[in-house]
């Protein structure tokens, strides 16, 4: 059926387990998506010579360059897991209803650290003017398919800030770009390729599993699923970091935080080789330094010197929200999603006063990733999530 347009209404986002894998039992929708952009560029070398003012030919000597950034609102730690994090969904404040056993803290980007054939991503269109997540429904015939494959997420980051929902911003590369007619159970194509001889694979079609509202976003005890979380419900614990700053940053009498972002670059380089159009691996480029910034309305000084904070040592912070649905008698709430950040070290921090505003202070901390066994430095993160069958 031919459309005249486009809206959100009629599309989904999916990912899967690993790039060669079809089943739907290894497919993911993310929910909560906000935004979606994909686009590839081609690069080519002209073929000119003497004699002739046009060229006699364009070629390909460089892969494709494919490109996917989406946005987000963030829950419960469902869409991080879907994507490779590793996601700590029990522990000190954590709750999970009772389902599964508990994990023991991992690095967050442990998943990303190792080789592999990357992911797939899947945009899903319904006819014009059917909303896509129809309970029990099942994609058809009538749906169509952008599939971008073999990706590698390059960037992760969260922001916090008040007047705005908590949301996460994803920045992907892939290495080939295809579109299918039809979302029916095996008429997808996968966009894959095999990295080490550029060929697509020929596995079966690929199956996703009916596309639904809230997907694998969970409540607190087996309650409602989370529809998005406030920032009323966001606590930013800096004591440990009280010290790196010439003001006072944490607590009752330290300054009024207005936003909090997590940034995680996940930057990498493509490897080539003679024979091959593809890039046989796409490795990280080490070290990751994963920065915390935090802007804030300054209220009261602190004795401080920048000549001690030189040798200071590392620190750490954390970052806690709350579902927003009050449970029990005493109207409790409890914890949805925690960041972790160990290992942090100031890198700067700037005032900025003028006639007419309140007086601001910014802070940049920093600190590198470790191995996969180190729970020592990096980013660490805890969600309320524990839907069985998510990629753990």
């Amino acid at each position: 059926m031919a459309r005249n347009r486009v809206i959100y209404q009629s599309e989904g986002l999916y990912v899967s387990k690993d790039a060669s894998l079809t089943g739907a039992i290894d497919h993911e929708q993310i929910d909560r998506v906000q935004s979606a952009n994909y686009s590839f560029t081609i690069n080519r070398q002209d073929i000119n010579q003497f004699g002739s003012l046009a060229r006699i030919d364009s070629l390909v000597l460089d892969p494709p360059t494919v490109n996917l950034d989406f946005s987000y609102y963030l829950t419960d730690g469902f869409a991080e897991r879907s994507l490779g994090f590793f996601v700590q969904t029990t522990g000190a404040g954590m709750n999970r209803g009772g389902i599964g056993t508990a994990n023991v803290e991992g690095n967050f980007a442990s998943g990303h650290l190792v080789s592999n054939s990357g992911v797939n991503f899947y945009i899903i269109t319904s006819p014009d003017g059917v909303d896509l997540n129809q309970t029990g429904v099942t994609l058809d015939a009538n749906d169509s398919t952008m599939g971008i494959g073999n990706c590698y997420i390059s960037d992760y980051s969260v922001e916090l800030a008040v007047g705005s929902l908590p949301t996460v911003n994803v920045t992907v590369e892939g290495a080939n770009m295809n579109s299918t007619m039809s979302a029916a159970s095996g008429a997808i194509v996968s966009p894959a390729v095999n990295q080490a001889n550029g060929n697509q694979f020929t596995t079966s079609g690929v199956q996703l599993p009916p596309p639904s509202r809230d997907g694998g976003i969970t409540g607190a005890l087996g309650g409602a699923a989370i529809t998005a979380l406030r920032p009323d419900d966001v606590s930013v614990n800096l004591a440990n970091l009280d010290g790196q700053s010439l003001v006072d940053i944490d607590g009752s009498d330290g300054a009024h935080i207005q936003s909090v972002s997590i940034s995680l670059p996940l930057s990498r380089t493509p490897l080539d080789r003679l024979g091959s159009r593809f890039a046989f691996a796409r490795e990280i480029d080490f070290p990751v330094v994963a920065t915390l910034n935090v802007s804030a309305i300054v209220s009261n000084a602190r004795a401080a010197n920048l000549a001690d904070l030189l040798n200071s040592d590392v620190k750490e912070a954390s970052i806690m929200i709350k579902n927003g649905i009050p449970t029990g008698a005493g109207g409790t709430q409890n914890d949805a999603i925690q960041y972790k950040m160990k290992g942090l070290k100031i890198d700067s921090q700037s005032f900025s006063s003028s006639i007419g505003s309140n007086k601001t202070v910014d802070i940049t901390f920093s600190t590198q990733i470790g191995g996969l066994n180190d729970t020592a430095n990096g980013v660490f993160m805890s969600g309320i999530n524990g839907s069985v069958g998510v990629f753990d």
